[in-house]
């Protein structure tokens, strides 16, 4: 089973405290722990952060979270023209520096972190974290049944890249 929520924003700091709240509730309210949605929503806080400092003035960005099976997938997805993000976050930031320390907390609170530069796209920000669950969860007594899905995690989606084209309407 595969649950999954996209928000289109505007690029407005007013955005970041509603994508956080609609993510918590969704998590809480499937049964995961606290400390993971504490650290999911700290990486998700930098990650649109950085959009919302580096992204061209007025775009829109898009946020895609989902769940499936035990990880959470988190993508950020901006309109801009991208970045060079190999180097960044892996060193630390200096202790006097403002700024520099959004992907270094991404990289330490989640499990997996990319930054892909997609064109026609944006830069899109993909995080993961692997999922603990409350003994009494709810999604446990959704999922109990149910098949593992055949799609995954989004923009690394292999399944997607191999689907049918969709068939043209007949005239």
């Amino acid at each position: 089973m595969e649950i999954k929520l996209t928000l289109a924003l505007p690029r407005d700091e007013l955005s970041v405290p509603v994508v956080r709240r609609v993510l918590k509730a969704s998590m809480q309210a499937l049964g995961v722990t606290g400390d993971v949605i504490g650290d999911i929503e700290l990486a998700l806080t930098e990650a649109v952060t950085n959009v919302l400092d580096h992204a061209t003035e007025g775009d829109e960005y898009e946020v895609s979270a989902g769940i499936d099976g035990d990880l959470c997938v988190i993508e950020v997805i901006d309109r801009g023209d991208g970045f060079d993000s190999s180097v960044l976050g892996r060193d630390d930031a200096h202790v006097d520096a403002e700024g520099g320390r959004g992907i270094q907390l991404m990289r330490a609170l989640v499990d997996k972190v990319t930054f892909d530069n997609v064109p026609r796209v944006g830069t899109v920000v993909h995080l993961e974290k692997k999922l603990e669950w409350h003994e009494n969860a709810a999604i446990k007594r959704l999922t109990e049944d149910s098949a593992p899905t055949e799609h995954g995690p989004w923009t690394k989606d292999e399944h997607l890249d191999d689907a049918p084209e969709p068939e043209q309407p007949r005239r």
